[in-house]
Parts: structure tokens; sequence; C-alpha cells
């Protein structure tokens, strides 16, 4: 499953922005994949911080492997030294106990959170151990599929903001500025830039200030 957008986004992000337009019709669709169940969504996001996507891609498989399905039931039963096995820090396993047993025990309504706003749901997210302001934010956009989120803390937001508009610092103000621009549709331009980040467009530099200057 892929996070859907259709003209309506494109065509409105054109109309506000010629140098992001041009970008859209250079780069053409993007698909990226979707988490369906928040749980395991939640769990795959903490195991996933500050690791390369290859060894996420190892780790998660090994935790499947260990307890099957992955849901409050499942995590609450195995050790945290089980977990931790799975290539794991102690750390995140404890984060993740911490947060299956306050599902599992009712302390925490991850069903209801999908009839929040997006400034509630982070909110409640960011109260958990190990998720912060970031990480719920990419859960906002990758298994809430919600249509306006541009991430500050976004370190490839960042570079791509710099690299289309040819800034060499993104300061809040300036990253508002481009918010209120991509409102409603803030995701989809997230998509975008994230893309440019990545090399999408040939011939695109970062200007990123160095330090000292």
């Amino acid at each position: 499953m892929y996070f859907e957008y259709s003209n309506t986004e494109i065509e409105y992000l054109k109309r506000k922005d010629k140098r992001l337009g041009e970008a859209i019709d250079a780069i053409g669709h993007i698909s990226r994949e979707v988490e369906t169940d928040l749980f395991s969504s939640v769990v795959h996001h903490i195991v996933g911080q500050q690791i390369s996507s290859a060894a996420l891609k190892t780790v998660w498989a090994k935790l499947f492997n260990l307890l099957g399905i992955i849901d409050a039931e499942t995590v609450n039963s195995a050790s945290r030294d089980k977990i931790q096995a799975c290539g794991i820090t102690f750390k995140k396993a404890d984060c993740i106990k911490d947060f299956a047993k306050k599902v599992q025990c009712g302390e925490f309504a991850i069903d209801a959170l999908r009839a929040l706003p997006d400034a509630e749901v982070i909110k409640e997210l960011s109260a958990l151990k190990g998720i912060g302001v970031w990480t719920a934010e990419m859960l906002l956009i990758f298994c809430f599929k919600r249509p306006n989120v541009l991430s500050y803390g976004d370190l490839g937001i960042q570079r791509g903001l710099r690299m289309l508009y040819h800034h060499r610092k993104i300061d809040r103000k300036l990253f508002d500025k481009y918010a209120r621009r991509y409102s409603p549709y803030g995701t989809v331009a997230s998509l975008y830039l994230w893309a440019i980040a990545g090399g999408a467009i040939p011939g695109m530099r970062d200007y990123a200030q160095k330090l000292g200057e």
C-alpha cells in the first residue's frame, strides 16, 4: 500500500510554487509505502531510529520471526533480553516493552488516535518513551496517511528545501513560510522534497552553510 495522492494535490502545489512544480514535473509520481497497523508501526519506528534502512530490515525480520505477530500481547510475552537479541538496544527494547504494556492495560488508547487532529496525535505519541515529535510526524505520514505534514526536524526535508530554493540555512520562520504555501498538501510536498534531497534531479546541489561561516 502506498501514500495516495492525485492531480488535485499536484496541480495545487504547482500553482502555489513554480520551482516545486518544475521539480514535480521532472520527478513524476512518487510511490512511498505506508503501514496499516498502528501498533507495529510505532514499534517499527522505534526500532528504526538512528540505524540504516538495511539494518532496520534485518532487525525487523528477526523481531517478526521471534514474535510472529507484532502486537501488544506478543511483545509483552517476550522478555527484554529476547527482544534485544534481535539486534535492538536495551533502551529501545525497554521503550517497546513500556509501549506494549500501556496499550495492553488500556493506559494508552491507541485506537482513539485516529480520530484526533494532527497536533493531538503528536502530543499523545511524543509522551511515550522513545517517541519524539519527528517520529510522531513520520507516523502521521506513513501510518495515518495525513495530508498536511511537513517536518521541521527532518534533515531530508531541510536539505530538499535548501536544494530547491538555494538557501544556505532553513530557520523556523523560513520553514513556516513554505509550510503555509504547501498547506493543505504538505505531505505530498514532503515526498518531493525527500526525492530532491536524495538526488532525484541531476545537477541540484545543497547550498548548506558551512560551519564557521
